[in-house]
């Protein structure tokens, strides 16, 4: 069997992740089709690959992108203030540099940021809401993305132009003063364009929220070579909620509407534009994709006792290549080369007097860090696919990267309070990654088995090497290198009534870099993950679907840290904070007819340790939501979503930090109504 036979089937596969029965209707493939240019890994590949397809996305319209995100396997986004969220991917919910340089966070292949300048909100810049597609790798990425794929990847897929003219709207407006606008027109065979809106007065005190995001493809030829050139930009303005603190604090409705935080705030401006350009070079094709992005953004520390702005940014140019060919009837080759050049700075600047006790000097009034890193980045990178026989593929790959960085700083070197200034320096990193896997789809093809072990690495954030504390020597960030080894099945049964995929893994990390409970950088975790994954969709009858997801995770420390007074004290064998055991979705759809249908859904978060100490705990919660939509002819659907529908008091986030309970607490009950509306 050729090597691409197997798509029929596992493109339907995929698409079961979205947890609806939209997920069945329609061309797969065509859908799909964008990915093979853009993803990670398709699904005739060994490794964990989920897909969420266009008609889910309109079908969910997420205020949020971890409200359609979370019904994924092995997904645990947490909503904070607004669009401030925190991600978790076969992981725990990481914060700081691990934050946010140990996901990839990608919009048509492309990452979002340079590696040394992550973003763990890195979510509310991407175009989801419009989106053709979303695919999601659990553990390490392929040799084509290297570091910052070290849990995993999101990748957001624009559609490309289509060969109609047309304009589709999506309208709404909520019970919690929430308004969205998603409007995409597709001008012709040639161009689209997408823009969306979001303004939200926020359920809690002084939390409102103004977004924009506009996207732009336009596709053509260019001597030889097929070209398509997208630029996307987000504006991001919001009054942010703070922590409500206090032993289970989410549970009073008062306390839970209430903001501490009164004057934080976040800005953020992103954009990012590329020309993809392939053509058909000597047996193969060559692929070639120089791009340029920016961002801006200034926020208030409210997280920190001691409060404070940071303002930062960065801007980069660069290019991603790749050549595919097949070196025989069984064997598909794909070489490439990437570069990536950066600028970033960061200010941190503390305007008010703060101390935990009279003459406590550590937190000084003015400016604590002001530098620029300038960053060069080189790859080089191959896989190999190969047909073994008829029933088994195998995958290999390597990738190689350099990173190197100047750093130079605008205040005085040296400690001043808790904050150390480093010197003028230049670091150099060196990553390697291998990745090896196989698949096997034995009789008729209805399921296949695969395993897989892949290296994933990221050198350290610019915040990890230059932003330190008194505590810290300068230098001791270092790679940080995690090997992962998964097995699985994905197929189908009773006849193709029941989609699945499941899957076991087990990885190790070495240089976890974060932060205790205490705000005290460790350089030097390990870290043990292992879990099992799964996922369904059983097509009951041509009227009912059910679908879910579920997760069992054991994520643990694997070293000891005993230091000074004042800071945690972490065994081998603790659970690391903010990783819950088990989560879960669970949805059932009603279909009765063409024009009509209904879901209901529960979403499942287990409990989990607050603090690495493992003194502090949170109990878990269950979500549920409901949706129904009514088409009123062709071209007009109108639709509610009601979320939190027994008004649930629980915690998106909960924390224990310097000493306290913390949490963001969860939306209260509310409805979003809305309509859809085709334009030809």
């Amino acid at each position: 069997m050729p090597l691409r036979s197997l798509l029929a089937t596992s493109a339907s596969i995929a698409l079961i992740a979205g947890g609806s029965v939209h997920a069945q209707a329609g061309d797969p493939g065509e859908r799909l089709s964008p990915v093979f240019v853009y993803g990670d890994r398709t699904s005739d590949q060994p490794g964990s690959v989920a897909m969420v397809d266009a008609e889910t996305i309109a079908t969910v319209d997420a205020d949020h992108p971890a409200q359609i995100l979370n019904e994924l396997p092995g997904v645990n986004i947490q909503m904070n203030s607004g669009q401030e969220h925190l991600i978790a991917l076969r992981s725990p919910v990481l914060t700081g540099g691990a934050g946010q340089g140990s996901f990839l966070i990608l919009q048509n292949g492309l990452p979002t940021r340079s590696p040394a300048f992550g973003n763990v909100n890195s979510l509310f810049e991407i175009h989801h809401e419009v989106a053709d597609a979303i695919e999601i790798v659990r553990g390490p990425g392929s040799a084509k993305y290297g570091s910052n794929a070290v849990h995993g990847l999101i990748n957001v897929i624009l559609a490309e132009p289509q060969p109609a003219t047309y304009a589709d709207a999506r309208l709404s407006g909520s019970t919690i003063n929430r308004y969205k606008a998603d409007i995409t027109g597709n001008l012709d065979s040639r161009a689209r364009l997408s823009l969306s809106l979001q303004d939200d007065a926020g359920w809690r005190d002084n939390t409102g929220v103004e977004q924009q995001k506009l996207s732009a493809q336009y596709a053509f030829d260019l001597g030889g070579w097929e070209g398509l050139a997208f630029i996307s930009g987000s504006s991001l303005n919001q009054e942010t909620g703070g922590f409500i603190e206090g032993y289970k604090a989410y549970r009073d409705d008062d306390t839970a509407t209430s903001n501490p935080n009164p004057e934080a705030y976040r800005d953020a401006q992103w954009a990012m534009g590329a020309v993809r350009l392939s053509r058909t070079l000597g047996v193969g094709e060559l692929t070639l994709t120089p791009f340029y992005r920016w961002q801006e953004m200034e926020f208030a520390q409210h997280f920190l006792p001691n409060g404070g702005i940071e303002e930062n940014g960065h801007d980069a140019f660069g290019l991603q290549s790749e050549y595919e060919f097949s070196a025989s009837d069984d064997v598909i080759l794909r070489l490439g080369a990437d570069a990536d050049l950066a600028s970033g700075w960061l200010k941190e600047t503390q305007l008010e007097p703060f101390g935990f006790f009279p003459g406590d000097t550590r937190f000084p009034v003015g400016v604590h860090y002001d530098y620029t890193v300038d960053t060069t980045v080189l790859a080089l990178w191959g896989e190999a696919e190969w047909a073994v026989s008829d029933t088994i593929t195998v995958l290999a790959g390597l990738r190689g990267e350099t990173h190197d960085y100047d750093y130079t700083t605008d205040v005085a070197p040296g400690p001043n309070g808790r904050f150390l200034v480093p010197d003028d320096r230049k670091d150099s990193f060196d990553l390697l990654t291998p990745k090896l896997g196989a698949i096997w789809t034995p009789g008729n093809g209805t399921i296949s088995y695969y395993a897989n072990y892949s290296r994933g690495e990221r050198a350290p954030q610019a915040s990890d090497l230059y932003r330190l504390q008194s505590q810290q020597g300068i230098a001791e960030a270092d790679v940080e290198t995690m090997d992962s080894f998964e097995v699985g099945a994905r197929g189908e049964a009773l006849n193709g009534a029941i989609l699945f995929d499941v899957a076991a893994y087990y990885a190790e990390k070495e240089n976890f870099f974060f932060r205790d409970s205490d705000g005290l950088n460790v350089t030097d975790g390990s870290t043990r993950h292992t879990g099992v994954e799964g996922r369904a969709n059983w097509l009951v009858n041509e009227a009912f679907t059910i679908s879910g997801t579920a997760s069992y995770a054991e994520h643990t420390y694997t070293f000891d840290r005993v230091v000074a007074a004042g800071s945690e004290i972490i065994r081998d064998g603790n659970e690391v904070d903010t990783a819950p055991n088990w989560l879960a979705d669970l949805r059932l759809t009603w279909h009765p007819t063409d024009a009509f249908e209904a879901s209901l859904s529960a979403e499942y978060i287990g409990e989990y340790y607050t603090d690495p100490g493992n003194t502090q705990t949170y109990p878990g919660h269950t979500v549920t939501q409901a949706r129904a939509s009514y088409e009123f002819t062709e071209t007009l659907e109108g639709f509610v979503i009601v979320r939190n529908l027994f008004d649930l008091n629980y915690a998106d986030r909960a924390d224990f930090a310097f000493g306290g309970n913390r949490y963001f607490p969860g939306e209260p009950l509310n409805a979003t109504f809305g309509v859809r509306k085709r334009f030809n």
